[in-house]
């Protein structure tokens, strides 16, 4: 996003803040509910531009905001939608990027709440790793043919009981709701809203052999002070890398291992 969406964004991540900071308010229900209205202002593309029209003013869009929800949501629900519909958005599917991403945040404000983001948070990336390594897991939750409610079942068949209802919720609407994101951009994504949580950075690290308790905490340490925020370590195991660690954090990967050592002697040498 750029623009004035991105300053909308901001302003809606903000008052979603101010309502999940209040205890009264089920994030669980309000993630829910924005869900809801992902879904119908991705299937409506006249609703969606109606509220993001720029000739219109924000408190008329914010008027048939509330009409079309008010007896659907919740009240918290519809006041967060109608502050967002009265803002400017550069593209009307802005609006609805944005929605989804407050629903995924909402949801894991609650797992933050009840004291399991860091399980949710290693159970997403567990989740990357398997169907990252089985095609045909790959497709029956990527592909077009299966019906939504078929994948649902499967997912729920892999993760009900193994992992936290929040997990659950958030890979199910990112698999039966996909929006053109791929699973692994979008499992990408909601791991980056899960460490934003916590203020951290996320720092995937493959090394030969499972690290130690204690080279995972000098790992973490070493990260923190270059990055200058704590950094949250998806770990895993590939003994293709010989030897060291591998660490990727967003774009910028630090190479460790000896497999990338020999690689980078062969090049030069090739040279």
């Amino acid at each position: 996003m750029n623009g004035a969406s991105r300053d909308a964004l901001g302003a809606a991540r903000e008052r979603l803040d101010a309502l999940t900071d209040n205890a009264s308010v089920d994030a669980t229900r309000l993630a829910d509910e924005l869900a809801a209205v992902t879904a119908l202002l991705h299937r409506e593309s006249t609703l969606r531009r109606a509220l993001t029209d720029p000739a219109q003013s924000g408190e008329s869009k914010a008027a048939l905001a509330r009409r079309l929800l008010g007896s659907q949501l919740g009240a918290d629900s519809v006041d967060l939608v109608s502050g967002m519909v009265r803002a400017r958005w550069s593209q009307s599917r802005d609006l609805v990027d944005a929605l989804e991403e407050l629903a995924d945040t909402a949801d894991l404000t609650a797992a933050q709440q009840d004291g399991t983001l860091d399980e949710v948070e290693d159970e997403l990336f567990r989740f990357s790793r398997i169907t990252a390594g089985s095609s045909e897991l790959r497709a029956a939750l990527s592909g077009r043919a299966g019906a939504g409610g078929a994948k649902a079942d499967l997912l729920h068949t892999l993760l009900g009981g193994r992992a936290k209802p929040v997990t659950e919720r958030l890979v199910t609407r990112l698999v039966t709701a996909p929006r053109g994101r791929s699973l692994e951009g979008g499992i990408e994504s909601l791991s980056k809203l899960a460490a934003a949580r916590r203020g951290r950075t996320v720092a995937e690290v493959v090394s030969a052999i499972p690290l130690s308790e204690t080279q995972k905490r000098r790992l973490g340490d070493a990260l923190a002070r270059i990055y200058g925020r704590p950094v949250h370590l998806n770990l895993d195991v590939d003994p293709a890398v010989l030897g060291g660690v591998r660490v990727r954090i967003g774009d910028e990967v630090i190479n460790g291992s000896i497999a990338d050592r020999l690689d980078e002697a062969s090049r030069r040498m090739a040279g």
